[in-house]
């Protein structure tokens, strides 16, 4: 049951449509809201708060494209997830659905199962691009030298002073001489912090206030009042427009420099304070994509190594599934990208492969890497909103009873094997294409047995491509090396780690992440 229920818009023009999707979407514990029109569909959105809307394609007076290119049109609703549930099965028509702001598309008859697990990933995805989304606009900080400021004063000699005085502390700043101009500049640009003059020809101070407060990206940006009005009813007028500070321009421009300092300082402090927050729920969600412990697994020791970079979630995802009694399965996974948009593109990867895991389970005893991959592989293609974010992924298949490795990779690095028959370690490649790169993945099993005592590592990029001081890459060869020399000694990737962090004097580039597995 889903702790926090959420609303479900079905907007179909078939009663028995609409009836058999509410019934599959109250018992798994949503809540379904019935529109038999866009009329009825754009009500609902109004009246209630929807986290997900599935909408048929054709239906009288409005079909479903042109409710979607509408419903996208207000911004509110640019990130709702919508998913078009009709009888088109045309390429074009998927593509005019990706078009009109869709976010995935449902065939009729739909599998229900299928319907409940992209219902769950997309509702999943958009929560996380909300935090993702909030944390992206505050990751960066709020330092002098990256601070950039817009302002707008229409006296020439003003602005120049203060722009050399600004520029001379260490901000970057933008000087606009009119209202228009400073418009522009915002299309344009991002800012940190706005400051202002009140008297001008043409739109004075307080109406380009009220026009940043009627949008809802611009209302966000800090705002400073500059003027030379220092009236009690001038100022407090300014506040209400929910400014940051009120600064008199008769206080001299080292004095406007400092007030504006320490405006920065508060902000800065603020925003610290959320980053810090956030970090702490990001910590907490990333159990999610990368466990805190590997599982036990009779006959095998396996260990585990997952170290974001600079500490930000990134784009890197470990998870074992126990198949049954005999046979483990281990997923190594890095979607393509740094920091927050990786980490929120490996929860819908993540998903996708617990998914195809179930499928498997349900349909065959044949645990094969490949049909599995190639299963994530349809998934992530038909996904409009990921199909283009490429992500690799290893899955290696582990039978305990025979001894026997399964292993295939989808645009993966090579695994590495150290056979105690063997003077050294050997990388095995894969042949699979990226994830989402095409409809077939090319995947191709990979099998040999295993005996006591040998190894195997699986690394991401993070790891080869760690880089010294002077720019040199680890690489595969030292990799190999590793492999060789350390596979049979106890706590091997604490070791990997320590060789990592002296190579590139601890600084990391990217996640590192890696998995050993050892036969005893």
């Amino acid at each position: 049951m889903i702790e926090d229920k959420k609303s479900i818009l079905i907007l179909d023009d078939d009663v028995t449509i609409r009836k058999l999707l509410s019934f599959h979407l109250k018992n798994n514990g949503y809540i379904p809201l019935e529109a038999s029109n866009a009329p009825e569909g754009f009500s609902i959105l109004k009246e209630k708060n929807i986290d997900l809307v599935l909408c048929d394609v054709t239906m009288d007076e409005m079909d479903g494209f042109s409710f979607c290119r509408k419903v996208r049109e207000n911004q509110n609703y640019r990130t709702l997830p919508f998913v078009f549930v009709t009888a088109k099965t045309s390429l074009e028509d998927k593509t005019i659905a990706s078009d009109a702001g869709g976010d995935d598309f449902i065939t009729k008859p739909f599998n229900v199962d299928e319907l409940l697990i992209k219902v769950s990933s997309l509702i999943k995805r958009t929560d996380i691009y909300k935090t993702y989304g909030v944390k992206k606009n505050i990751e960066s900080s709020f330092s002098k030298s990256s601070s950039r400021l817009l302002l707008l004063d229409d006296d020439v000699t003003i602005t120049k002073l203060l722009h050399y005085n600004l520029v001379k502390e260490g901000y970057y700043c933008v000087v606009a001489n009119n209202v228009p101009e400073a418009l522009e500049l915002l299309k344009t640009q991002k800012f940190d912090l706005i400051i202002s003059d009140i008297m001008m020809q043409g739109q004075d101070g307080y109406e380009f206030r009220k026009l940043l407060l009627n949008d809802q990206v611009l209302q966000s940006i800090p705002f400073v009042f500059l003027s030379s009005k220092s009236d009690e009813n001038d100022i407090l007028q300014g506040y209400d427009l929910e400014i940051a500070d009120y600064v008199i321009k008769d206080n001299g421009p080292k004095v406007v420099v400092a007030k504006i300092n320490a405006i920065i300082k508060n902000i800065q402090k603020e925003k610290t304070k959320i980053v810090s927050e956030l970090n702490t729920a990001a910590n907490s969600m990333r159990a999610k994509v990368v466990p805190d412990f590997p599982p036990s697994f009779e006959g095998f020791e396996i260990t585990q190594l997952h170290k974001p970079y600079q500490g930000i979630p990134g784009g890197d995802f470990i998870d074992y599934f126990s198949l049954d009694e005999n046979n483990l399965a281990i997923v190594l996974g890095d979607v393509m990208g740094k920091k927050w948009s990786a980490w929120y593109f490996a929860f819908a990867y993540a998903g996708y492969v617990r998914s195809a895991f179930r499928g498997v389970l349900q349909n065959s005893k044949d645990f094969s890497p490949s049909g599995i991959l190639q299963e994530v592989n349809s998934y992530v293609y038909q996904d409009s909103k990921i199909s283009e974010i490429f992500a690799t992924l290893s899955i290696l298949v582990i039978n305990r009873r025979e001894n026997i490795i399964k292993y295939a990779g989808a645009g993966d690095l090579p695994i590495i094997v150290k056979h105690t028959s063997e003077e050294h370690a050997v990388a095995i490649q894969s042949s699979g294409l990226l994830l989402g790169f095409g409809p077939e993945g090319k995947f191709i099993d990979h099998t040999f047995h295993i005996n006591k005592s040998d190894v195997i590592l699986m690394v991401t990029d993070g790891v080869i491509e760690a880089r010294s001081v002077s720019g040199e890459h680890f690489g595969s060869k030292k990799l190999l090396n590793f492999a060789t020399l350390n596979g049979k000694q106890d706590q091997p990737l604490k070791k990997l780690e320590k060789e990592l962090t002296h190579f590139t004097s601890g600084k990391f580039e990217d996640d590192v992440s890696a998995i050993h597995i050892k036969a005893v």
